[in-house]
């Protein structure tokens, strides 16, 4: 593959046309097989990474209004791990577009540290090229799928923590569960559990693990205990 069809599949990609068609092939261009590092993807990195930090921080305080700091931080960290960004880099087609030395021909055994660089580095060549609302639009629609995982999960409703603070200050209590039922084959059993706070026991929840029947059972009770008002998990 040539230079130019790297760049051009780029764009395609990550959905951008870029004025300066050298900002993107910089961004591409891995440390192994610059002339110097100043030419390589690393100072593009750097700025991406701020710019990825800041528009999901923006997004979660603008969408999770009623998440603490904890809980958004946990998120954010999660998003921005080198993990997801080497796995968003993946999805977008980018490690494989990747320009680099003779060494390091087995783009499927790549670190996971090239390629979350490259991801990032794209984001600041975005960002140094078209401004802040196009990086924002890449960032985002990279990111969505993982941003809505973290919120179907434990991450952003840890209501198990939330309900111990809730009973700790206003019932004087610790939150008890108990393991009422399980039906299923061993393979794909479900479990019903319930909590019970002092003397009072609150209604079940059926999960397909005793962990998320827990959760289940947590947010049950502290709604009841809420009349109906959800309470932020608490930070860690």
């Amino acid at each position: 593959m040539t230079i130019q069809e790297a760049i051009e599949r780029a764009e395609t990609s990550v959905g951008y046309t870029f004025n300066d068609k050298a900002l993107l092939e910089t961004s591409l261009t891995h440390a192994s097989i610059a002339n110097t590092r100043l030419l390589s993807n690393e100072r593009l990195e750097f700025l991406g990474d701020a710019v990825l930090g800041l528009v999901v921080c923006s997004e979660l305080y603008h969408k999770h209004f009623d998440k603490l700091e904890g809980t958004l931080t946990k998120v954010k960290s999660m998003v921005v791990s080198r993990k997801t960004c080497a796995e968003m880099a993946d999805r977008a087609g980018l490690t494989d577009l990747l320009i680099l030395g003779k060494g390091m021909t087995n783009r499927h055994h790549l670190p996971l540290s090239i390629r979350a660089a490259v991801y990032e580095s794209v984001v600041g060549a975005i960002y140094v090229d078209g401004g802040l609302e196009p990086a924002r639009q890449f960032v985002l629609t990279t990111t969505l799928p993982y941003v809505q995982h973290s919120s179907e999960g434990d991450v952003l409703e840890n209501y198990k923590s939330a309900l111990q603070q809730h009973a700790q200050r206003h019932l004087n209590g610790v939150p008890r569960y108990q393991s009422l039922d399980e039906q299923g084959p061993d393979h794909s059993k479900s479990f019903e559990v319930c909590v019970i706070i002092g003397e009072e026991r609150f209604p079940s929840a059926w999960g397909p693990s005793k962990k998320e029947a827990e959760q289940k059972a947590a947010r049950a009770a502290l709604l009841k205990l809420t009349n109906g008002r959800h309470e932020p998990p608490c930070a860690p």
